[in-house]
């Protein structure tokens, strides 16, 4: 006859599987907790240090693009009989890059407490001028202009004011400190991915420029 178990045979039950459980478990809980947070954040290092290698082989990183126009006017003469000038309208795009070659490990700093990387950018730098001579408007006047020879070299002497120009007006505050928050706002995406993928939502990426 089958009846219902009794107290006592319930309650070794109950201690035999704790018994089993103790064997089974880890002998030295809080030496492996220990471990699980150095692997996290050992883990956390290897995925920052993959990502500064990443962005190290694209070399140079386009962050902000600006187009703007030259005016500029250049004159010539012989003898001062003879006189030619030409004026020069020309659009151009500047680029303004960050140069990932000098990112290294030691610009990324972790902290595991805050839950925080800190990236500290390297300089902004800003590339060839890109004229645009299709879309430029150009007046040649003067005796002098009558000569092709005459033309190219004022053309020349415009392009090179052209230049100096643009440079100068890549310069701005305005435009530098819109380079500097597209750039920010990059590396800080860039970092922020792989992080996400890896499960570590928590942590949060801040770039500054030094």
């Amino acid at each position: 006859m089958t009846g219902k178990p009794s107290i006592g045979l319930v309650v070794a039950t109950h201690i035999a599987a704790l018994g089993a459980g103790y064997v089974l478990a880890p002998k030295q809980p809080v030496d492996q907790e220990a471990e699980y947070k150095g692997l996290f954040v050992k883990d956390t290092t290897h995925i920052l240090s993959a990502t500064v290698e990443s962005l190290r082989e694209e070399n140079r990183l386009l962050v902000f693009s600006y187009k703007g126009s030259a005016s500029v006017e250049a004159g010539r003469s012989v003898l001062w009989l003879f006189q030619g000038h030409q004026k020069l309208q020309v659009p151009a795009v500047v680029n303004y890059y960050l140069d990932l070659s000098q990112l290294t490990l030691a610009n990324v700093t972790y902290d595991d407490r805050a839950k925080l990387v800190r990236v500290r950018l390297p300089k902004l730098t800003i590339g060839d001028i890109a004229f645009q001579p299709e879309y430029a408007t150009t007046i040649n006047g003067g005796v002098l202009t009558f000569s092709d020879d005459q033309v190219e070299a004022l053309r020349k002497a415009n392009y090179a004011s052209a230049r100096k120009a643009m440079v100068a007006q890549s310069q701005q505050a305005g435009l530098i400190n819109a380079a500097k928050r597209q750039a920010i706002a990059n590396i800080q995406s860039y970092f922020e991915i792989p992080l996400r993928i890896a499960g570590l939502p928590d942590v949060k990426v801040v770039a500054a420029f030094e």
